[in-house]
């Protein structure tokens, strides 16, 4: 019998093509965080390129301290180790962002919108409101001598059970709740680390104009009513555009333009 090593076909896959700087791919069954084990590669001085991936996660971390759960083998749950110019470290959790919608959309034929600041969503209506299906957290060290370590991780719902927490079901929605045909989870880190090569390449090289544009077209953020919660604060109005370092611009009712390099975003019903 063959024994399939979790991994080995997207390295192979990833060798040669638009995804090599990422072929460096380590699966594993189970860890605490692969943000905090890619953070710990990144100290040790490894270089950028370093895919990790866990089945399981049994302390995955979210924005602002918060918690991260999946039933064990129900997501796609990864960090990717970059050692970007500090001049584009903002922009790097936007350019994941992109490649797994881009994936997301290529392997599952579903298209996905983005939630700023770092949120796969799927799109809802008038009456219901739109579900997470992934979520990015970027994690930075400034100590680095020459170009700042960034370890950027994301999860992506693949296949959820029904049975999952009444108080989940309006709030986080996975790629089997929207496709008839099972997603493999290699085929979409391959599609998303494909996505990821060139538009990576294109920012070191200083070209974020394809990225921002690609961004706002895949958008949910934009356009809609918002309230950004600052933690100390809040302020609602009209998403409007973001700059050209990734950060939400947002009009208010008194016709203010306010700009937000963090904040987490809502966006209000019925607009």
């Amino acid at each position: 019998m063959v024994t399939c090593v979790p991994g080995r076909r997207a390295r192979t896959l990833l060798a040669g093509g638009p995804g090599g700087r990422f072929a460096d791919v380590r699966w594993s069954a189970e860890t605490g965080s692969t943000n905090a084990d890619a953070m710990d590669l990144a100290r040790q001085g490894e270089p950028e390129g370093i895919v990790l991936v866990a089945d399981h996660q049994t302390a995955g971390r979210g924005r602002a301290g918060r918690t991260w759960t999946a039933p064990p083998g129900s997501g796609l749950l990864c960090s990717i180790l970059l050692r970007p110019p500090s001049a584009i470290v903002d922009l790097c959790t936007m350019a994941v962002a992109v490649a797994a919608a881009e994936s997301v959309e290529s392997v599952a034929g579903v298209a996905a919108r983005l939630k700023w600041p770092n949120d796969l969503v799927w799109p809802g209506d008038g009456s219901v409101p739109d579900r997470k299906l992934a979520g990015i957290l970027a994690e930075a060290d400034w100590q680095a001598s020459d170009r700042v370590a960034v370890v950027v991780g994301i999860g992506i719902n693949v296949a959820w059970p029904a049975d999952r927490p009444e108080e989940l079901k309006d709030l986080v929605v996975a790629l089997n709740d929207v496709v008839d045909v099972p997603v493999d989870r290699e085929d979409l880190l391959v599609a998303l680390l494909s996505a990821l090569g060139p538009r990576y390449e294109a920012l070191v090289a200083g070209d974020r104009d394809a990225l921002l544009h690609e961004w706002r077209r895949r958008s949910a953020t934009l356009g809609r009513r918002v309230r950004v919660e600052l933690g100390t604060g809040e302020v609602e109005g009209r998403a409007i555009d973001v700059t050209d370092d990734g950060h939400l611009v947002v009009e208010t009712d008194d016709a203010q333009h306010r700009t937000f390099a963090v904040g987490d975003v809502v966006h209000l019903r019925g607009s």
